[in-house]
């Protein structure tokens, strides 16, 4: 048996819409869960839920509108809501951080409604659970976060802990093994269509929203993944055709000499650039980001007027300033400054920016103009106690 037991991003905000649907799942656990049995016929049937909560499991026969909303909020045992809730704040947590609370609930709820028609289109038995809203979750994780390590427990003879790659973890054990090998293997009682629905439907709105650019992507991400694996498809392609890039000989229009005069330098800085990116990037999708600082240095030293990904960037500042290399953190400060004046915490970033130059590079005027714009619109009444304070410091020297 595998179970994840956690991964190796965490969420930057707090996950309130996450939260917010577990404890209504719970709640909705609570009150309509009270198993009984029923005479249907001289036979005795085991139901799960209370006799009025029954019109609000999906009838795949006669099914009603809200019913592919509400089954999503019931389940048939405590170890039916435990796997699906555990699985949800796993998986949960971080796509909620990337969609914001109300991207994320349209997600889940959509999520629910694909997995019920997935279930409608095949069978006519009814159905409850969370399992196809979680399964969209889970799938939009793996679109994501597909490069992120997830930590599995696992238990066959032995007990023990090993770490694989979100991507093959959720697309062959989670999809490929528990949704179509398992059930050939040990048939039971599961809805496997609704949970290959709602994992579709995830995988899909999230790769639909990245090619959009709806959703802020980075070099990470399975989009980004499968644009890179097109353009090395086409170069194999190209190749293939017998053209020679070496050469330039074969059957593509040679190019001539006058055409690439001088361009072959810039053409491998710009190379070795877009490599360096995709690695700070890779490691930030890790977490790893005392080693993205590193990459992040070691660009600037081949081009210092390269800005990242904007959360991408901030996190580098936070990460330099946390190290203490002040001036190096100062200027990726003033790199994010410039290219996103219309962050929605700025004034936050402004005032980090102007306690560096007043208290470890002095120079005052520098500062006295980030924390004089930082003032404006601060409303914490402590950071705006700091900027004030640090202020009249200044002012008084």
């Amino acid at each position: 048996m595998l179970l994840p037991i956690r991964t190796s991003i965490q969420p930057r905000r707090t996950p309130y819409a996450n939260y917010i649907i577990i404890i209504a799942n719970v709640i909705c656990y609570l009150l309509t869960f009270a198993p009984h049995v029923i005479v249907v016929e001289g036979v005795r049937v085991a139901e799960p839920l209370r006799p009025w909560a029954q019109m609000f499991m999906l009838t795949p026969v006669r099914p009603y509108l809200w019913q592919f909303v509400t089954y999503a909020f019931l389940h048939g045992s405590l170890m039916h809501i435990f796997g699906n809730m555990y699985f949800l704040y796993i998986f949960g947590n971080n796509v909620n951080d990337k969609l914001g609370n109300v991207g994320y609930i349209c997600l889940y709820l959509a999520g629910a409604v694909f997995a019920g028609i997935g279930h409608t289109m095949l069978h006519t038995n009814p159905v409850l659970g969370a399992s196809g809203a979680v399964a969209a979750v889970t799938g939009a994780y793996l679109v994501l976060f597909p490069q992120t390590v997830i930590t599995i427990i696992y238990w066959f003879i032995f007990i023990g802990t090993m770490q694989i790659s979100a991507l093959y973890f959720i697309a062959f054990k989670l999809i490929v093994w528990d949704n179509w090998i398992q059930p050939m293997l040990a048939p039971g009682a599961v809805a496997y269509d609704a949970h290959l629905a709602g994992y579709a439907c995830g995988i899909a709105a999230m790769l639909l929203l990245l090619s959009l650019k709806l959703v802020e992507g980075n070099y990470t991400d399975l989009w980004s993944m499968i644009k890179q694996w097109n353009r090395r498809r086409q170069f194999r392609d190209t190749v293939n055709r017998g053209y020679d890039p070496f050469s330039g000989q074969g059957d593509r229009k040679r190019v001539s000499v006058k055409e690439v005069k001088g361009t072959d330098g810039p053409q491998v800085q710009h190379d070795e650039i877009a490599l360096s990116r995709a690695e700070i990037a890779r490691l930030i999708g890790q977490r790893n980001l005392p080693e993205a600082a590193v990459k992040y240095l070691q660009l600037m030293a081949k081009d210092p007027e390269q800005v990242l990904p904007r959360q991408y960037q901030l996190d580098i500042a936070n990460q330099l300033m946390a190290e203490g290399k002040w001036l190096e953190s100062a200027h990726a400060y003033e790199a994010f400054l410039a290219q996103y004046p219309t962050y929605e915490y700025i004034e936050q970033v402004r005032l980090m920016l102007g306690i560096i130059y007043s208290r470890y590079l002095n120079e005052p005027e520098k500062a006295i103009i980030q924390l004089t714009a930082a003032k404006d619109k601060l409303t914490d009444p402590g950071q705006l106690r700091m900027c004030n304070d640090e202020l009249t410091k200044l002012q008084n020297q």
